[in-house]
């Protein structure tokens, strides 16, 4: 997987890309992050990207020449996804996260300022995704979010090809709230550790933790079950 990352501030998805498992999935060449920063292509002597609205009214605009100029410099393979993170989009998913693993390349736009002129959307038709109904400064950290979970989807990424399958939200019953989990000591401050877990009977086990994952959906989040 390919992610190349348009945004005006890289040293946001640099440092992130530099630790823990997403420098692992890097350095065993699972994945690669590119960053492009859209003042490398703008045409104003001081590298604007941003202007006042036509109309009026607060904050500043991302202009289109950068943003065009940028994403067409970006090689692209025949399988890819160009996405615009903006909280007008639809709403990430765990199931939007594995349809996602399946590309080649994503290519994702990151904005800034007030939001982006309408003709980027009209003239590069990306896809627009949100991770939630609330607004962020910035769309690095969304971007963070998306090559996060798409790529715990990718095989080889985690190390463990099934782990993915069983976090919350994945497909099947696991698809609901994950079961709890518990590791040494066996007891602490007088709260102990399920004896089923310590049986070894591990039929019974399964058991216990898929009553458990539907426990805690059915308390936490109901609106799962239906």
């Amino acid at each position: 997987m390919i992610y190349d990352v348009i945004t005006l501030f890289p040293e946001i998805i640099e440092g992130y890309c530099s630790q823990s498992i997403t420098k692992r999935g890097i350095e065993k060449d699972v994945i690669t992050v590119n960053t492009h920063n859209p003042r490398d292509f703008s045409k104003d002597k001081h590298k604007r990207v941003d202007d006042t609205p036509y109309g009026g009214g607060d904050g500043m605009v991302l202009m289109c020449q950068p943003i065009f100029d940028c994403y067409n410099s970006i090689d692209k393979k025949e399988n890819f996804e160009f996405i615009m993170l903006t909280p007008q989009g639809e709403k990430f998913s765990q199931k939007i996260a594995k349809e996602l693993s399946q590309k080649e390349q994503i290519i994702l736009l990151c904005g800034h300022y007030e939001g982006f002129d309408e003709r980027i959307r009209i003239g590069l038709s990306p896809r627009e995704i949100s991770i939630g109904d609330f607004v962020l400064t910035g769309g690095e950290l969304p971007a963070l979010v998306l090559i996060d979970s798409i790529s715990r989807n990718i095989e080889n990424y985690l190390g463990c090809d099934k782990c993915a399958d069983i976090d919350s939200f994945s497909e099947g019953l696991e698809g609901y709230l994950e079961y709890p989990h518990y590791t040494k000591p066996r007891e602490y401050n007088g709260m102990k550790v399920p004896d089923v877990l310590l049986s070894g009977n591990h039929q019974e086990i399964e058991a216990f933790r898929k009553a458990q994952s539907l426990e805690r959906t059915k308390l936490r989040r109901p609106d799962l079950l239906n």
